[in-house]
């Protein structure tokens, strides 16, 4: 009994750490709706209601197409899909059974690993392109006498959430670089008002992620660092993960789920056009920069060569305190 109550409180803890690690919430406005609990039915005949928060981004068009196309309904799901601010909200989502399955990045379900909490991820979700321009990028203003990743040590950078995967990127890119890691002063400011934040040098350079990215290099900020690809062009960036005892207790689910995943992100791969029109259904992007923005790569297996990499990074400036155990939380077979 004081083992499950030990046990309890340290999940309990570490899921109010990770949420106050960075500014996620859900959205009540979800395109996708609902919130019962996951069970047969929910209007869908014999289909099973799977819940599955997101963050309504470019990255996640695959799971949005792949429910229009009807890849989960042949699998017997009704998909359910919430909109979430980020992964501060998905990872806390899942443990709470609010989701059943949530998108999240890398980092945040290695540092919620290194929580102690048992989460595992089911498929990919996206990957960098592994080409110049990426869809992810550091950015100055064209003035700036900042030139190269290098430059970047003793400055201030802004990032969407600290002791994430944009610090961790950024980072390693500058070391490699020639530069001094720990000398850069990260802020937290989101993606959307974060060119805004260079232009008016409020900071020294931003990390920023499309369609944000193409729109400031049209203005005139330069990229000095297209940090995923710099840090590695195979690395990917984040999947679909659930709670350990669901991928144990409803194996079926999770294995269903997870091809009709894995099907939609092969299609994205195959259909740029239909990503780029997708995104304008459950975004507020204009058609003008979807035309034009960079996507994102979209493959089910994860590059463990580039996760074991990053693992190392983050433990090397201080966001996870052990190296993580991929075996654990990355899929099996």
């Amino acid at each position: 009994m004081a083992r499950t109550t030990a046990a309890a409180v340290l999940f309990v803890s570490a899921t109010l750490a990770l949420t106050a690690c960075g500014s996620g919430s859900v959205s009540s406005d979800s395109p996708g709706g609902g919130a019962s609990s996951s069970a047969a039915g929910g209007g869908g005949g014999d289909l099973t209601t799977v819940k599955v928060g997101v963050i309504p981004i470019v990255d996640t068009a695959p799971i949005w197409l792949g429910k229009e196309k009807g890849f989960f309904k042949d699998e017997g799901i009704n998909l359910e899909i919430t909109t979430t601010t980020g992964g501060a909200a998905a990872v806390p989502g899942v443990v709470s059974g609010d989701f059943d399955i949530a998108f999240g990045n890398v980092v945040s379900l290695m540092v919620a690993a290194d929580k102690g909490l048992p989460l595992k991820f089911v498929t990919n979700g996206t990957t960098t392109s592994g080409e110049k321009p990426d869809f992810s990028g550091v950015v100055v203003p064209k003035d700036s006498p900042i030139k190269s990743a290098a430059d970047l040590a003793g400055k201030t950078v802004s990032v969407n959430n600290l002791n994430n995967i944009g610090d961790t990127t950024v980072r390693k890119v500058v070391e490699e670089a020639g530069g001094d890691p720990k000398s850069i002063k990260f802020v937290e400011v989101a993606f959307p008002d974060a060119p805004a934040a260079v232009e008016r040098k409020q900071v020294d350079a931003a990390w920023i992620l499309e369609p944000f990215l193409s729109a400031a290099v049209g203005k005139g900020a330069r990229v000095v660092s297209y940090n995923y690809t710099d840090f590695d062009p195979g690395l990917d960036i984040a999947g679909y993960f659930t709670k350990k005892e669901t991928v144990e207790g409803k194996k079926d689910m999770v294995e269903k789920f997870t091809r009709a995943m894995n099907k939609s992100l092969e299609y994205a791969q195959g259909h740029p056009q239909e990503v780029r029109d997708i995104v304008g259904t459950y975004t507020k992007i204009g058609a003008d920069a979807r035309a034009t923005m960079v996507l994102p790569k979209f493959v089910p297996e994860f590059n463990r060569d580039a996760a074991t990499k990053l693992g190392e990074a983050a433990v090397s400036y201080g966001t996870l305190k052990k190296v993580p155990n991929l075996d654990e939380l990355l899929p099996t077979g």
